[in-house]
Protein backbone atom coordinates (compact mmCIF):
# COMPACT_ATOMS: atom_id res chain seq x y z
CA UNK A 1 0.00 0.00 0.00
CA UNK A 2 1.71 3.33 -0.98
CA UNK A 3 0.01 6.73 0.29
CA UNK A 4 0.27 9.15 -3.23
CA UNK A 5 -1.92 11.49 -1.55
CA UNK A 6 1.16 14.08 -0.52
CA UNK A 7 -0.19 14.19 2.78
CA UNK A 8 0.08 11.04 4.80
CA UNK A 9 -1.31 12.61 7.65
CA UNK A 10 -4.42 12.78 6.28
CA UNK A 11 -6.71 9.21 6.91
CA UNK A 12 -9.06 7.37 4.48
CA UNK A 13 -12.68 9.46 4.60
CA UNK A 14 -10.99 12.37 5.81
CA UNK A 15 -11.04 15.85 3.90
CA UNK A 16 -8.80 19.21 3.66
CA UNK A 17 -11.57 20.93 1.71
CA UNK A 18 -12.53 24.06 3.73
CA UNK A 19 -15.76 24.03 0.60
CA UNK A 20 -16.71 20.11 1.10
CA UNK A 21 -20.65 19.72 0.80
CA UNK A 22 -21.51 17.02 3.77
CA UNK A 23 -25.02 15.85 3.65
CA UNK A 24 -26.35 13.50 6.97
CA UNK A 25 -27.97 10.01 5.91
CA UNK A 26 -29.46 7.68 8.24
CA UNK A 27 -27.09 4.16 7.82
CA UNK A 28 -29.14 1.24 6.52
CA UNK A 29 -26.46 -0.77 7.06
CA UNK A 30 -22.99 -0.77 9.26
CA UNK A 31 -20.55 1.66 7.46
CA UNK A 32 -16.97 2.34 7.92
CA UNK A 33 -15.11 5.62 7.69
CA UNK A 34 -14.00 6.08 4.35
CA UNK A 35 -16.20 3.72 2.32
CA UNK A 36 -18.17 4.82 -1.04
CA UNK A 37 -21.90 4.81 -0.16
CA UNK A 38 -25.13 4.79 -2.33
CA UNK A 39 -28.63 5.82 -1.32
CA UNK A 40 -30.38 1.84 -0.21
CA UNK A 41 -33.54 3.67 0.54
CA UNK A 42 -35.07 6.90 0.61
CA UNK A 43 -32.84 9.30 2.95
CA UNK A 44 -30.94 6.11 3.47
CA UNK A 45 -26.90 5.22 2.73
CA UNK A 46 -25.59 1.95 2.87
CA UNK A 47 -21.77 0.93 1.84
CA UNK A 48 -21.53 -0.29 -1.78
CA UNK A 49 -19.87 -3.49 -2.42
CA UNK A 50 -20.36 -3.48 -6.22
CA UNK A 51 -20.80 -1.15 -8.82
CA UNK A 52 -23.22 1.25 -7.64
CA UNK A 53 -24.37 4.86 -8.37
CA UNK A 54 -22.36 6.30 -5.08
CA UNK A 55 -23.77 9.69 -3.91
CA UNK A 56 -20.40 10.30 -1.66
CA UNK A 57 -18.18 8.44 1.00
CA UNK A 58 -18.64 8.59 4.67
CA UNK A 59 -16.56 10.42 6.46
CA UNK A 60 -17.77 8.23 9.96
CA UNK A 61 -17.72 4.99 10.91
CA UNK A 62 -20.98 4.47 11.85
CA UNK A 63 -23.80 1.73 12.89
CA UNK A 64 -27.20 1.27 11.26
CA UNK A 65 -29.86 3.31 12.12
CA UNK A 66 -27.23 6.37 12.92
CA UNK A 67 -27.15 9.37 11.05
CA UNK A 68 -23.72 9.40 8.65
CA UNK A 69 -22.08 12.21 7.50
CA UNK A 70 -21.31 11.91 3.54
CA UNK A 71 -19.09 13.77 1.57
CA UNK A 72 -21.22 14.62 -1.68
CA UNK A 73 -18.92 17.04 -2.93
CA UNK A 74 -15.40 17.90 -2.55
CA UNK A 75 -11.64 16.64 -2.08
CA UNK A 76 -11.36 13.41 0.07
CA UNK A 77 -8.36 10.63 0.89
CA UNK A 78 -10.03 7.15 -0.27
CA UNK A 79 -8.54 3.62 -0.88
CA UNK A 80 -7.82 2.51 -4.40
CA UNK A 81 -9.14 -1.20 -5.56
CA UNK A 82 -6.28 -1.49 -8.44
CA UNK A 83 -4.14 1.04 -10.83
CA UNK A 84 -6.40 4.32 -11.25
CA UNK A 85 -4.72 7.22 -13.50
CA UNK A 86 -5.16 10.78 -12.44
CA UNK A 87 -6.90 13.23 -14.18
CA UNK A 88 -9.92 9.54 -14.82
CA UNK A 89 -13.21 9.21 -13.49
CA UNK A 90 -13.54 7.20 -10.59
CA UNK A 91 -16.66 5.04 -9.48
CA UNK A 92 -17.14 2.75 -6.05
CA UNK A 93 -16.81 0.36 -5.48
CA UNK A 94 -15.24 -3.30 -5.45
CA UNK A 95 -15.91 -6.09 -2.76
CA UNK A 96 -13.97 -4.72 -0.71
CA UNK A 97 -15.57 -1.38 -0.37
CA UNK A 98 -12.63 0.57 -2.39
CA UNK A 99 -12.51 3.03 -5.55
CA UNK A 100 -12.38 1.96 -9.01
CA UNK A 101 -11.53 3.51 -12.42
CA UNK A 102 -14.61 4.38 -14.35
CA UNK A 103 -13.69 2.71 -17.93
CA UNK A 104 -14.75 5.03 -20.68
CA UNK A 105 -17.59 3.13 -23.41
CA UNK A 106 -16.75 3.40 -26.99
CA UNK A 107 -20.24 3.90 -28.86
CA UNK A 108 -20.29 3.00 -32.67
CA UNK A 109 -23.59 5.92 -33.56
CA UNK A 110 -23.55 4.68 -36.73
CA UNK A 111 -23.96 1.11 -36.12
CA UNK A 112 -27.08 -1.06 -34.83
CA UNK A 113 -25.97 -1.84 -31.21
CA UNK A 114 -27.13 -0.98 -28.13
CA UNK A 115 -25.29 0.15 -25.20
CA UNK A 116 -26.06 0.71 -21.43
CA UNK A 117 -24.68 4.30 -20.17
CA UNK A 118 -24.51 4.61 -16.56
CA UNK A 119 -24.55 8.38 -16.37
CA UNK A 120 -24.73 8.44 -12.60
CA UNK A 121 -22.12 6.03 -11.99
CA UNK A 122 -19.16 8.66 -11.85
CA UNK A 123 -18.50 9.38 -8.45
CA UNK A 124 -15.36 11.79 -9.11
CA UNK A 125 -12.23 12.06 -10.31
CA UNK A 126 -8.74 10.81 -9.28
CA UNK A 127 -6.56 13.42 -8.41
CA UNK A 128 -3.51 11.41 -8.15
CA UNK A 129 -2.62 8.10 -9.99
CA UNK A 130 -2.36 4.60 -8.41
CA UNK A 131 -0.55 1.20 -9.09
CA UNK A 132 -2.01 -1.18 -6.74
CA UNK A 133 -4.80 -2.20 -4.78
CA UNK A 134 -5.24 -0.30 -1.24
CA UNK A 135 -3.09 3.01 -2.71
CA UNK A 136 -4.37 5.90 -1.20
CA UNK A 137 -5.27 8.93 -3.07
CA UNK A 138 -7.54 11.68 -3.26
CA UNK A 139 -10.42 12.17 -5.33
CA UNK A 140 -13.01 15.24 -6.02
CA UNK A 141 -16.50 13.61 -5.85
CA UNK A 142 -18.46 15.49 -8.20
CA UNK A 143 -22.57 14.85 -7.15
Amino acid sequence: MADVSGKTWIAVGETDDPNAIIESFEAEADITKGDPVYLSDDNKVSPATSAKDCIGIALKSVSTGELCPVLVRGRVKVKAGGAITRGKAVYGADADKRILELADQNVNEGGTDSYTIYYNRKLGTALQSTTAADDLLFIYVEK
